[in-house]
């Protein structure tokens, strides 16, 4: 079976996202979307609402699963039997850091591959970070993510 785990931070998951997690989902027998823990940053979402919305907009795609992990991403894919790790790439700006992290990856457990997938065009400009900075200031991020998306986001803001 050819398993791939494509982590990230998701907060939130966006639609550049998505496109990777279904062509992902095509060239895997099992894809699992992992939401990172990183305690080095300050996520608008908690894990549990992240986890909660990538369920959600995944729901419809057989082989993928939701997961979500501390330490290395090398560590958690050999834990859950996978050869691949995914990684998206949005722009040439991406590759330098990705390459790097393959490498890292690759020394530490030369059984995990990384598989670069291009986003789409018109997703290349769409970050999360960016997203969340739109909807600070009351833009519409309608285009850049999943409608629940969209209203977990106006949700969050509402307050604030």
């Amino acid at each position: 079976m050819r398993i791939a785990v494509y982590p990230g931070s998701f907060d939130p998951v966006t639609n550049g996202h998505l496109d990777i997690i279904e062509r992902a989902a095509l060239l895997f027998d099992k894809l699992i979307v992992a939401v990172s823990r990183n305690p080095g940053k300050q996520p608008l979402f908690s894990v549990d609402e992240r986890l909660d919305m990538l369920k959600e907009v995944t729901h419809s795609i057989d082989n993928v699963s939701v997961g979500a992990f501390n330490g290395l991403t090398v560590n958690y894919a050999k834990e859950n039997n996978a050869q691949v790790i995914i990684r998206g790439l949005r722009a040439i700006s991406d590759f330098e850091n990705e390459f790097m992290m393959a490498l890292t990856n690759k020394k530490l457990q030369t059984s995990v591959e990384t598989v670069f997938l291009m986003t789409r065009a018109e997703f290349s400009f769409i970050s999360s970070s960016a997203v969340k900075e739109v909807v600070s200031f009351g833009g519409c991020v309608r285009d850049l993510v999943p409608p629940l998306v969209q209203d977990r986001l106006r949700e969050k803001f509402k307050n604030r």
